[in-house]
């Protein structure tokens, strides 16, 4: 009897927890086609916002350099983090015949790797800010690319990290003693495993990117206003529901993109092909 409790409980927790979470997002879209100029007033039935932002030159500029500055910042940081994983995982593994040398070392480079996760926002806004002043840099597209670069490298090298901590080292050495080279092992055996990690890396890199309001706030220069830095500025004069609309449009982008990805997994899946993402 307790266990039937406790299950005829689980679909009320469920649902809250979903109410809860996707609620907010429900009332955002409804809201987007308001005839009211007010953002939380339901008031008719209007296309007009979505054509008002169509004509919004300034914010179709801010979601260009959004686009941009995600894109250069993940061609940077994408590549750093990856081989920096794996540098620190074949050397993790040349020390397994040495576990008392030097295993503090590589601790500490992985602590100054993932430093930029556990700063405080505005801390590494400040000193990205003083650094590109003393630097006598010309606060722009390219600080925001070295910022966001800053903060997406150890989001990518945590993710490939993991994928290569679970690989088997022995799929590496058959390679290799079937007459591989270091890079042909590499390129043929474990770039294809961490694929998956990389995607799912630059994934987390790019919404990071795109999200990011305090560090380039910092940062950005009067021709370079991201997408947040716009929707920031434009709700001191109220929300509107123009933004509504805004977040709508994004928000429905995101949910096709994982509808699409959980449709390409369930296909290979039906296909008897292995799904490497399930491991990452």
């Amino acid at each position: 009897m307790r266990g039937r409790g406790r299950s005829a409980w689980r679909p009320v927790i469920l649902t809250a927890v979903l109410v809860f979470l996707y609620l907010p997002l429900a009332l955002v879209a409804l809201y987007s086609f308001s005839e009211s100029k007010v953002a939380g007033v339901m008031k008719g039935f209007t296309w007009d916002w979505y054509a008002k932002l169509t004509r919004d030159g300034a914010m179709g500029q801010a979601l260009r350099t959004s686009l941009r500055v995600a894109g250069l910042s993940c061609l940077v940081s994408v590549p750093l983090a990856t081989l920096g994983a794996i540098g620190l995982a074949a050397r993790q593994s040349r020390k397994a015949r040495f576990a008392k040398l030097a295993g503090g070392v590589r601790g500490l480079v992985e602590g100054v790797t993932v430093l930029p996760v556990m700063l405080p926002e505005v801390v590494l806004g400040m000193s990205l800010m003083a650094a590109f002043s003393m630097a006598g840099a010309r606060f722009g597209i390219w600080t925001l690319v070295t910022a966001h670069t800053t903060f997406c490298v150890p989001y990518v090298y945590l993710i490939v990290k993991s994928r290569l901590a679970g690989l088997d080292p022995q799929l590496t050495e058959a390679a290799r003693d079937l007459g591989a080279g270091p890079a042909r092992a590499f390129w043929d055996v474990t770039l294809p495993l961490i694929l998956p990690a990389i995607f799912s890396g630059t994934l987390l890199a790019v919404a990071m990117s795109f999200d990011d309001v305090i560090i380039s706030m910092f940062v950005n220069g009067a021709q370079s206003t991201t997408l947040p830095l716009k929707i920031y500025s434009s709700l001191r004069a109220g929300v509107t529901p123009e933004i509504n609309a805004l977040c709508t449009i994004i928000l429905g982008v995101v949910c096709l993109a994982v509808a699409l990805s959980q449709l390409l997994r369930n296909d290979k899946k039906r296909g008897g092909k292995p799904d490497e993402t399930d491991n990452v």
